[in-house]
Order: structure tokens, then C-alpha cells, then sequence
């Protein structure tokens, strides 16, 4: 039987429960935030998004006395969850077929003007990336949804820019475009979802059974309801209707993108 792999996957892995640093600084604390630092790296079409190369991990190794644990972004995997969250929430609104060459332009030569119909539509633009400006140097990861016809399709890029400073680099091609059924690119982010659930589950299991570190704030009932709380924002976000109004979106675009939208008409 040949298994080939999914054409998105999410991937983390937490920091060990011991080794997670509080919060503040005289009165430290533990949220629920904080007990999801780890790191975490996408896997698009068989490339790993946010994976660092070799030698940006020896040169961060070498600035640090901890240095990353592997090659992949070292920070909360809560970020990742919220950013992908928010895609679900605002991004999964099939784009008409007129403005996909919009939708797939990551780096539009927008002219920035100040009117209502240009904010709609760079509102709407916007939705498309997730978010990581959070980085030191980030990746633009963008997404779009199509329907035509009976194919419904979740559209992924990224492109990789280079660092002033010569340090951030990632591995893998430098951009990069991955289609797949929408229904694909749900299930990946329901399995980060739970799989993200599941394991602050344990954590908060644990730290119910122990003391928390001497001298650390940790407020068990409220770190219990933002778990419950947080379970149900993919829901959610599934059933957000963004209700953009196309119309408007189309007249700021042009607006926006000025003599380059004249000559494409």
C-alpha cells in the first residue's frame, strides 16, 4: 500500500514542564500562554516551512547558552494556534475569480489611499497571511480558498526574505505554492487543534498534582477556564461568516493598485 503524506501538516513539540520560564518579573507567574512554549514548523507540499538552515542553527546556538532545541521556530505554540485560527475565521470565504490575481499576491504594489473601499479591500487582503511578524525574520505564508465548479480548493504560498543582517535564513525552496482540497486543509488544523488540546491537557494535569515552582503565581481555576475557553475557537471560526462584500473589495483594489488594475482591465 503506498501512503503519501498530507499536503499540510502542523508540527510542535512543548518545552518540557520544568523547563518553562514564568512571566514577569517580581511576581512571576504561569498562564496558559506561557505553558505552551515549544516550537513548531509546517509542512507544505513535502517542504518544512519554518525550518531553519544549518547554519542559522549553529549561529543561534552560539548566541545562546540554551540555543534552539531543533531546527524549527522556538516560541509559543500558542501563536501558531491563534494565527491559523484566525485563517479559519476570515480567510476560508471563496474568492471570486476576478480577483485571484490579487488574492495570490503576496507582495502587492499597493498605492495607499485613504478611502473606504481601499480599507475593505486591504482588510481582505490581509486576512489571507498568517501572522508572523512576532519572528525576527518571517516568512510571508498566505492562503486563499477557490470553489469552481465541484473542485474547492485551499490555496498555500510562502516566500522567504532575506535577512538584513545576514543571520535568519531557512531551509527548503525560497517560495513556494500548494493546492489541496479545502476539506485537507480543515483537517490539518483540526488535528493541531486537538493534538495542541490534548497535550495542555497533561500539562495542566500535571501541575494540578504538583506545587508550582516556589515563587510562581499559578491560578489552577483560571488556567482551567481558558482551556475551556480556548477549546471552542476553532468551532468558532467555522462558523464565522466574514460576509465580505465583494463589490466594495473589487472598487478598492483597483483604487489601490492604480494604473497596473487600469491596464490588466
Amino acid at each position: 500500500m503506498i501512503h503519501t503524506a498530507p499536503a499540510i501538516h502542523f508540527r510542535f513539540g512543548l518545552t518540557p514542564l520544568e523547563m518553562v520560564r514564568p512571566w514577569g518579573g517580581e511576581h512571576p507567574e504561569l498562564h496558559w500562554f506561557a505553558l505552551t512554549d515549544g516550537w513548531y514548523c509546517i509542512d507544505l507540499g513535502g517542504h518544512e516551512v519554518l525550518r531553519y538552515s544549518e547554519r542559522t542553527v549553529q549561529e543561534l546556538r552560539n548566541d545562546s547558552d540554551a540555543g534552539p532545541p531543533n531546527p524549527y521556530v522556538d516560541y509559543y505554540v500558542v501563536r501558531l494556534w491563534e494565527d491559523v485560527i484566525a485563517l479559519v475565521a476570515e480567510a476560508m470565504e471563496p474568492v471570486p475569480q476576478d480577483l485571484l490575481d490579487v488574492a495570490a499576491d503576496i507582495s502587492p504594489d499597493w498605492a495607499w489611499l485613504d478611502t473606504p473601499e481601499a480599507e475593505a479591500a486591504l482588510t481582505w487582503h490581509s486576512a489571507g497571511y498568517l501572522h508572523t511578524s512576532y519572528l525576527r525574520i518571517a516568512p510571508h505564508v498566505r492562503c486563499w480558498r477557490t470553489i469552481v465548479g465541484e473542485d474547492d480548493a485551499v490555496t498555500v504560498t510562502w516566500e522567504h526574505r532575506a535577512d538584513p543582517e545576514g543571520v535568519i535564513e531557512f531551509a527548503g525552496p525560497q517560495t513556494g505554492r500548494v493546492t489541496m482540497p479545502t476539506s485537507e486543509f480543515l483537517a490539518a488544523v483540526t488535528e493541531l487543534d486537538r493534538a495542541l488540546f490534548a497535550a495542555m491537557d497533561q500539562r495542566i494535569s500535571e501541575l494540578e498534582e504538583a506545587a508550582p515552582p516556589p515563587g510562581v503565581q499559578l491560578d489552577m481555576e483560571q488556567l482551567r477556564r481558558q482551556h475551556r475557553d480556548r477549546a471552542t475557537w476553532l468551532q468558532r471560526a467555522r462558523d464565522r461568516d466574514p460576509g465580505t462584500d465583494w463589490d466594495v473589495v473589487r472598487s478598492g483594489a483597483r483604487t489601490l493598485l492604480g494604473p497596473r488594475a487600469a491596464e490588466e482591465d
